[in-house]
């Protein structure tokens, strides 16, 4: 994948041409936490509180927009800035909190994906059509 121009947005997320894996941006994030002596502050529910506001605010820059409006959002920098932030704290903080729970985030994912597909089979493939949930 090539990187896009960072002044550019098209409402895609931005493509970099290479990015630390998920172990690593845990480990920077585990190690930025220790040089500022913070790890007694990161427990499950102050983590999980701290992803929730982080995601509030993400939904705070969408929360008056039309649909239309809300597909554009990455069309003007300052609001595509802002969501890019926002997105960065809300995995900031979730691989945090995994991190200090023992989840591996991509496992738990596949394994969602796997118990979804099982449960929401593809319309005409022998099941109804169902509301996706959580």
């Amino acid at each position: 994948m090539g990187r896009r121009d960072p002044g550019r947005h098209s409402g895609t997320p931005e493509r970099v041409t290479e990015h630390p894996d998920l172990a690593a941006l845990q480990r920077r994030l585990a190690e930025f936490a220790a040089a500022r002596n913070w790890q007694p502050y990161h427990t499950p529910k102050n983590l999980v509180t701290a992803l929730s506001v982080e995601a509030s605010e993400l939904v705070e820059i969408f929360q008056w927009l039309t649909p239309e409006e809300s597909a554009r959002v990455m069309d003007d920098p300052g609001t595509a800035h802002r969501v890019t932030d926002e997105v960065a704290d809300v995995l900031a903080y979730l691989l945090q909190f995994c991190e200090v729970l023992g989840i591996d985030p991509l496992a738990a994912l596949a394994a969602k994906i796997d118990r979804n597909e099982h449960r929401f089979p593809v319309p005409g493939a022998g099941g109804g059509h169902q509301q996706p949930d959580s």
